[in-house]
């Protein structure tokens, strides 16, 4: 009897989703090969403050929404900026994302968010077991904190929202706050905390360890900068770009906010934009520091105690892919960030720009593709794309196996829009 041909797969992209996709993949059976313009983890994965968070299911699409982006971008520390020679370009994404604040739309995105978190802490403790890599993950939740009455009451709908969807948090008073944090600055009034939330040390860590286990199973990395999909066949799918081309039994396009070109080549057509944050990384504080990400409620920017050093992770800036980074806004937050941890030294280390890949709804894309079912896309994972990074490359896993689908993909779909 011949031998059976053993099944082949392209990921596209080498940040969490993409990365840990193909990890599972190549320990599904299939050959796999990872490519990346750069390498592992040279994109959004980088630069985020490293929560895991539990439940999470508020949709950045809220209620009350349209009459707080004024002051949101007259505010020079305010969390959103837009450049207004990107605004033509950006409306059809901005239109569509203030008709989700309708109680009904928010009410769906919650659910649909919340249906992918509520296994992220289940699924990134096995995979981090199975990659000996425990040592970079913590159990310490994730703290919001205010220091204003007015700032805590402007949270009401998020308490509600998460209160109805059945995701757990805990309301704490100043001494509360004081008792987990005894260094942060007792200004704090208020703390919203999700205990079951966890923690990445160092994201850069996580991604490459993952890299270097799909490396040892046999999976391939390569760099190459794909700009064309192309469905060969019934059964086969290429890659190609930078001189090189891929071909495969299944492809996985998870690039971030780089995805919309070549989705859209499969049939698939995606409201998708980035909304670019920027951090700092300031020196470490040892004792004298914090234990968790922090959220400074009022100014939308958190501080994380990473592996090495204190990351300040801000803002969402509406300038798309081309134009380049403006380092002015997160500095101006370094005076806030003292205020919230007096110890911190604000000694810029380096500062850095990233890329949210985001939809209107704040809903991932996970699915096949319109034109052929040996495509599947994972992308737009926005503020959440560490939280549902593993369980996205599990559902990716079982959609190349052509396996049942173990939750609905249906509100995930690239053309729902």
């Amino acid at each position: 009897m011949a031998k059976k041909e053993q099944k082949t797969a392209i990921v596209v992209g080498a940040g969490i989703v993409g990365v840990s996709s193909a990890y599972m993949l190549q320990k599904a059976g299939f050959q796999t090969t990872l490519i990346d313009r750069v390498g592992p983890c040279a994109g959004t994965s980088y630069g985020n403050a490293g929560a895991i968070v539990a439940d999470g299911c508020v949709p950045n699409s809220m209620p009350g929404i349209l009459k707080d982006v004024p002051s949101m971008l007259l505010d020079p520390t305010g969390p959103l900026t837009l450049r207004w020679s990107y605004f033509g370009k950006a409306l059809p994404w901005l239109l569509r994302f203030a008709q989700e604040a309708r109680e009904e739309r928010v009410h769906h995105n919650a659910t649909y968010l919340k249906q992918i978190t509520q296994y992220a802490t289940r699924d990134w403790a096995r995979f981090m077991k199975t990659l000996k890599l425990e040592h970079l993950i913590q159990d310490v939740g994730w703290l919001k904190v205010y220091d204003s009455e007015e700032g805590f009451q402007a949270t009401r709908d998020m308490r509600q929202l998460m209160t109805e969807m059945k995701a757990p948090f805990d309301v704490l008073g100043q001494k509360e706050i004081t008792d987990l944090e005894p260094n942060l600055n007792g200004i704090f009034q208020h703390g919203i905390y999700q205990s079951k939330a966890r923690f990445l040390l160092n994201p850069e860590k996580v991604v490459h360890g993952i890299a270097d286990a799909f490396r040892s199973i046999g999976g391939t990395v390569e760099i190459s900068n794909i700009d064309t999909i192309h469905i060969v066949s019934k059964d086969k799918v290429s890659a190609s770009g930078g001189g090189k081309e891929f071909t495969a039994d299944k492809l996985v396009i998870a690039t971030g906010a780089w995805s919309k070109h070549l989705a859209e080549q499969v049939g698939s057509e995606v409201l998708l934009d980035t909304e670019r944050g920027y951090h700092m990384m300031l020196p470490p504080l040892g004792d004298k520091g914090i234990s968790r990400p922090i959220v400074y409620g009022e100014k939308s920017f958190v501080l994380a105690p990473m592996e090495r050093g204190i990351r300040m992770t801000s803002q969402v800036e509406f300038a798309g892919l081309e134009r380049g980074p403006d380092f002015r806004r997160i500095r101006k937050l370094l005076p806030f960030a003292k205020k919230m941890l007096p110890n911190l030294d604000t000694t810029e280390q380096d500062v850095w720009l990233g890329y949210r890949p985001s939809t209107p709804d704040s809903l991932p894309v996970i699915g096949r593709s319109q034109k052929s079912r040996n495509v599947i896309l994972a992308f737009g994972h926005q503020h959440y794309g560490m939280t549902m990074g593993v369980t996205t490359a599990r559902l990716v896993r079982d959609l190349a196996l052509e396996k049942p689908e173990t939750i609905s993909l249906w509100p995930y779909r690239a053309n729902r829009f």
